[in-house]
């Protein structure tokens, strides 16, 4: 499997994620699976039925974030000297030059992405788009809007 680019902060919170499954979830499904065992009758048992589909839930969950991480190429941007370059994991501020618009992304991997917190994924669109580009670059990228037009204003590496 190829290597997946990953920053710091998203392989510690999988790591964090992981842990709190191994660590605390995963004992209270066994408990809830014993718990429901005495209860008798498992073929009716409708709260042994589901700590069991929380157990797989969990179990699958589990292995989903140890696979990622043992394929995760960590990236550190602080660590790396500011070329002006947009690299991956480095944020971006961007003009729009249609509507004056400023936009802040930092690329990242495909599961820390979250628009909301402006973390865009490596491999959307606009990330594709900037990837390789300099500060002061003007670029074309497609959009569900159709084709927009940014300038590059800055790059950190932070």
């Amino acid at each position: 499997m190829n290597k997946v680019p990953m920053t710091v902060v998203g392989a510690n919170q999988l790591r964090e994620e992981l842990d709190f499954l191994k660590f605390e979830k995963r004992p209270k499904i066994a408990e809830a699976i014993g718990i429901a065992r005495e209860l008798g009758d498992l073929k009716e048992n409708a709260e042994y039925h589901a700590a069991r589909e929380e157990q797989g839930l969990c179990e699958a969950r589990v292995r989903d974030i140890e696979g990622k991480l043992s394929h995760a190429q960590i990236i550190d941007v602080t660590k790396m000297e500011n070329t002006g370059r947009v690299i991956f994991g480095t944020t971006v501020t961007i003009l729009n030059l249609d509507s004056d618009e400023e936009f802040t992304y930092r690329i990242v991997g495909e599961d820390e992405a979250d628009i909301k917190a402006n973390l865009i994924s490596v491999t959307s669109p606009i990330a594709r788009g900037l990837v390789g580009k300099s500060e002061g670059d003007e670029v074309s990228i497609q959009t569900p809007g159709g084709m927009t037009d940014y300038e590059i204003t800055a790059v950190e590496y932070i």
